[in-house]
């Protein structure tokens, strides 16, 4: 068959040439058992997640004073303490916060915010300024980084169709796999098999295209990532939501012994400028019910300890509500962590500070890229400083 022609037919050409960079690492991992390594699972709140309606500073009259028709009443909270309580839609990490698996850092942010969705999470993915404008993300310098010291670096899988800028590196990249399954399947399809049968006995680099090493490549490492995913039976109950299913992927794979070190999932929908009520509640309860049937799932698997969950959004919402029952786009957010090793389980710090605001926003008084040096260096073990290219001091909640 011609090139042309096999270029035509194959509906995986398109496809194809990204998945080379993920398969030998997962193919050279088949005969390995548990890693043992320490997972650290990243979830994004795309949209701009309003944190004061998700963990409420119920505490604080100001708080309802602003919010007159979209605070939350405090006989439907959950309180964790005097100032702070859950949104009711995430009454379900009320047993993790209970358990000590749950961390909530306020007021995160950075100098001199942008509310542009697309710009502000392009800083937090790629870890910059926000008058830098960097082209790697900040776990794909991170695999960059093992590269250079370490012949089997570790990878990691965003478990989606395509793969966000934080895991992107200048040497290395992540990968972005939405159904191990449906790519075995696809490499299993008539036209591909029988194609890649008919030039395996004939592989070296002068008789045989790089399209065609690629597919054997795909078809001979589709088979394990398949059958390691199966090697885990979920005990857990799972939500049906297409999130959920992506946290259950996550355990799959951390269960299975699979020696990735970062996954990345995320879950849209917290751009709430109207009735941000029920759209954001809706999201939040898809949110709570998946993470926590994660956290239960690695506990019961005994993973819980090595691994360590970040949930971020891009930015926050504005103090006070607009005109449309909604908010705006704000500035500083909270960060919630989940783990079975947290140094500092519950509230980490002090509420926001609703008196002193920069023109209706709340100050930032944790830098994001604070956080990302303690994952770095005291999670995935590397000197924050080649990762970030600035010295940012480490936290200890961890």
């Amino acid at each position: 068959m011609k090139r042309r022609d096999f270029l035509k037919s194959s509906a995986l050409a398109s496809g194809v040439f990204l998945i080379p960079s993920f398969l030998k690492p997962f193919e050279a991992m088949a005969s390995n058992e548990l890693s043992g390594f320490k997972n650290l699972v990243i979830i994004q709140l795309s949209g701009g997640n309003d944190g004061l309606n998700t963990i409420v500073p119920y505490g604080n009259d100001i708080y309802y004073q602003k919010r007159k028709t979209i605070a939350i009443k405090q006989p439907d909270l959950i309180k964790l303490n005097d100032m702070q309580a859950l949104n009711p839609n995430l009454a379900a990490l009320k047993e993790l916060y209970d358990q000590g698996w749950m961390s909530i850092i306020n007021s995160v942010g950075y100098p001199n915010p942008d509310r542009s969705h697309f710009r502000s999470m392009d800083i937090w993915q790629t870890a910059s300024a926000s008058d830098q404008f960097l082209t790697t993300g900040w776990i794909g310098r991170y695999l960059d980084a093992n590269c250079a010291v370490n012949k089997n670096p570790y990878t990691a899988v965003e478990v989606d169709d395509t793969l966000s800028l934080a895991l992107k590196g200048s040497k290395m990249k992540g990968i972005a796999v939405q159904n191990p399954g449906k790519l075995y399947s696809n490499t299993r399809e008539p036209f591909f098999k029988e194609l890649v049968n008919e030039h395996n006995d004939n592989l070296n680099e002068d008789n045989l295209g790089y399209l065609y090493k690629t597919m054997i490549e795909t078809y001979s490492s589709a088979d394990y990532i398949q059958q390691t995913s199966k090697t885990y039976q979920t005990k857990a109950e799972y939500p049906q939501t297409a999130f959920a299913n992506q946290l259950k992927s996550v355990a799959k794979f951390i269960n299975s012994g699979l020696k990735t070190r970062v996954y990345y999932v995320s879950l849209s929908g917290f751009d709430t400028h109207t009735t941000q009520i029920n759209q954001q509640g809706r999201q939040l309860k898809v949110y709570g019910e998946a993470v926590a049937a994660f956290i239960k799932d690695l506990k019961q698997s005994g993973r819980l300890d090595d691994t360590l969950v970040m949930t971020f959004s891009e930015f926050g919402r504005r103090v006070e509500q607009n005109a449309s029952d909604g908010t705006d786009h704000g500035t500083a957010n909270n960060v919630m962590l989940f783990g079975g090793k947290l140094n500092k389980q519950g509230i980490y710090n002090n509420a926001p500070n609703l008196t002193q605001l920069d023109n209706g926003d709340l100050k930032y008084e944790i830098d994001f890229r604070n956080i990302y040096a303690t994952l770095l260096d005291k999670w995935l073990n590397v000197n924050n400083s080649t990762v970030l290219n600035s010295g940012f001091r480490a936290m200890d909640f961890v």
